[in-house]
């Protein structure tokens, strides 16, 4: 080998040391935007495998991408992650179909479910300020450039003139799209008390009385317009249902107890909730929304397969 193919040799080591380096600064600097571009596609998608794809798909992007003129990274990904959750949106839509419309009524977001007295860190930070379920079953019924716009400005405090592109709209338009949603949630989603000790005694009670039989100790726990959604995963059967009202709420709780008659206290979105675990596997998720120390919202996931892709770990006492 001559001086120069030496040299050659010499020049590509060093310049593929220095990409290999390149690429494990961009890589660790994409880890610490992780969880906050996980917290806004879980809001966005209400799925947490399709949160986990979409975040992927942010770095793969970001990884193909020349960021030397971007003076903002962390904005940079959360637009990303946003244009990328917005096409799964359009995509879901457009696949869905009519005789399928029905399911939104009774579909319950991806639980986030912790055991024990605290929330995990790391689902501390996807669930910061307190994102329910009820409130995702609100985001679910918006338009996904409407869910986009809110989700952004009004979670996020991303300025409209950055969301306009991702919507295609002005920048008065997008802030249209935003106020139409957050009309929508105002209305629909309740606001719910944030007091654990209340929780679990809510919780607690209601479960108790659930396992006794007890209407009249339901009903006291109950809201007057209580709704109760229930997502078996199998709504040509009549199983999955939306109910609401007290009585018949009460009614539906004590059959739900009769077939989960062992249930457990857990975070579920960073709330206190339940688990039916007959047998230490968890088999159901309920998460209760409690609104001056009454519940007006329960939504129950039992669809097994569901259940099981969430891949939590047996229960032990």
């Amino acid at each position: 080998m001559d001086q120069n193919e030496a040299a050659v040799d010499r020049k590509a080591a060093i310049s593929g040391k220095v990409a290999v380096e390149q690429g494990e600064a961009l890589a660790a600097r994409f880890e610490e935007h992780r969880p906050h571009l996980k917290a806004v596609a879980y809001r966005m998608l209400g799925s947490l495998n399709e949160t986990e794809d979409a975040v992927q798909e942010s770095w793969i992007r970001l990884s193909r991408s020349d960021i030397s003129e971007v003076a903002n990274l962390g904005g940079w990904l959360t637009t990303v992650v946003g244009r990328i959750c917005l096409d799964m949106l359009r995509t879901r839509q457009s696949r869905r179909e009519d005789s399928l419309s029905l399911a939104l009524d009774t579909h319950v977001p991806d639980p986030v479910v912790s055991w024990g007295d605290v929330v995990d860190p790391e689902q501390e930070v996807l669930l910061a300020d307190s994102v329910g379920l009820a409130l995702l079953v609100v985001l679910e019924t918006l338009a996904p450039a409407e869910r986009l716009a809110f989700v952004l400005h009004d979670m996020f405090a991303v300025p409209f003139d950055e969301v306009a592109p991702i919507v295609e709209r002005t920048p008065a338009a997008t802030r249209q799209l935003a106020s139409r949603a957050r009309r929508r949630v105002q209305d629909s989603a309740p606001t719910p008390d944030n007091d654990p000790v209340r929780q679990r005694e809510v919780v607690g009670a209601f479960l108790a009385a659930a396992r006794g039989g007890d209407f009249d100790a339901l009903l006291e726990l109950l809201d007057p317009d209580v709704v109760l959604r229930a997502d078996t995963g199998e709504l040509a059967s009549g199983l999955s249902k939306l109910v609401r009202g007290a009585s018949v709420v009460a009614g539906q709780a004590a059959m739900f107890s009769k077939g989960a008659p062992t249930t457990e206290l857990a975070f579920i979105n960073g709330r206190v909730g339940a688990v039916g675990v007959p047998d230490g596997e968890v088999v159901s998720v309920m998460e209760f929304t409690i609104a001056g120390g009454r519940i007006v919202e329960l939504n129950i996931l039992v669809d097994p397969a569901r259940v099981r892709a969430l891949n939590l770990p047996a229960f032990r006492r």
